[in-house]
């Protein structure tokens, strides 16, 4: 009976340790709790005010470019205020393309699907993070500056006198006139070009691009995806004389006998540089791009004397500005001045470097005669 009493008693004492043990650390617990939760709330406290501060600085940002933009809107002439607001604009990246002159360039993309061009983007400002996932879109708008227009620096700086024509020729129309702004010509208040071009490929800080038509050395502003769900418009229409798309085109195209061998001969140099895998791939561009009649409208009018230097720089390089700028007394004398047979007459397209020489018959026949390596300077 005495040993049951006191084993109770152990039992009872044990228990009563037990108790106090755990009452102990569920204190200690609570304190350990107490204290999180008021460093959660401390630190809850500064992310607000962090989150404060930055909102704040924000703002602040806000208000000091709203108040730059109006004190530079007020700082100039009244009269003058909607016109020359200024956003300044630097190229991000520059176009190498097959295109070494704007003669030959097609006059809207994707025309020339072997058209091909590599848009190398300046790293310091545009790292190649910036083209993560592009390579997922198969193509692209290409936002540039019509850098070639002749009145370009003083469209810029000078814009009152710039000489800015509202209507321009249209090569479809031969020669009859239309508003700028219902035209793609690049002649304009804003020399700002838009096209879409295929993506190929996308490498470091490069995109490769078929179907371009651009001209090389294109400054380039912006690159923006092509959504189809968004950017293609079932229902669009247009005039009725941009409906017939053969006006432009060509009736057939060959090459002369010697042509194959003198390209043969230009490959070797040409190719190390070129965006073409081989001679054969290059003399299906030349196809491509001479399956439309890419003289100007003054060429089409009229003869040229390729033995002139001066009809020489028209053909190589200026031809764009002469349809724009030339007056319909200079074209109606050239044309009675320039009497020659058509068939006589040698044309030049220059890609990649590669001058390339063709005649064209008034059926709108093109025969192809030679390729040769440019000069430099042309």
């Amino acid at each position: 009976m005495g040993a049951n009493i006191s084993e109770i008693k152990w039992l009872t004492v044990s228990i009563t340790l037990t108790l106090t043990a755990i009452s102990l650390s569920a204190y200690v617990l609570k304190r350990k709790w107490n204290g999180l939760n008021s460093k959660i709330e401390e630190l809850e406290a500064s992310l607000k005010s962090c989150i404060d501060k930055c909102a704040s600085e924000r703002q602040g940002r806000i208000r000091a470019q709203q108040a730059l933009r109006k004190e530079a809107t007020q700082s100039q002439p009244k009269s003058e205020n909607l016109n020359l607001t200024r956003y300044p604009m630097t190229p991000i990246g520059v176009v190498h393309s097959c295109f070494s002159t704007r003669n030959g360039t097609p006059r809207q993309p994707l025309l020339v699907p072997l058209a091909r061009a590599c848009l190398v983007f300046n790293t310091t400002r545009v790292p190649p993070a910036s083209l993560e996932g592009l390579a997922e879109y198969s193509h692209c708008w290409i936002l540039y500056v019509f850098h070639l227009n002749t009145d370009l620096d003083k469209l810029w700086k000078n814009p009152s006198k710039s000489g800015f024509k509202a209507k321009v020729r249209v090569p479809r129309l031969k020669g009859e006139r239309k508003g700028v702004f219902a035209t793609r010509s690049p002649h304009r208040p804003c020399p700002i070009g838009l096209t879409v071009a295929k993506v190929e490929a996308v490498q470091g800080n490069m995109i490769l691009l078929s179907g371009v038509d651009l001209v090389d050395g294109t400054p380039v502003l912006d690159v923006k995806p092509y959504l189809p769900y968004c950017d293609s418009i079932q229902e669009a229409t247009v005039p009725n004389w941009l409906l017939e798309d053969n006006l432009l085109s060509v009736a057939s195209i060959s090459f002369s006998e010697d042509f194959t061998s003198a390209l043969k001969n230009c490959w070797i140099m040409a190719e190390k540089k070129s965006l073409y895998a081989s001679s054969g791939e290059f003399q299906s561009l030349i196809k491509q791009v001479l399956s439309w009649d890419i003289r100007s409208l003054s060429q089409r009018n009229r003869p040229h004397d390729t033995l002139l230097k001066k009809e020489n720089d028209e053909l190589l390089g200026n031809t764009s500005d002469l349809d724009e700028h030339q007056d319909e007394t200079t074209l109606v004398h050239e044309r009675e001045q320039n009497a020659l047979n058509s068939n006589e007459i040698i044309y030049h397209v220059i890609l990649e470097g590669l001058d390339v020489s063709y005649r064209i018959d008034h059926d709108g026949n093109v025969i192809v005669e030679d390729i040769n390596y440019c000069c430099p300077g042309q």
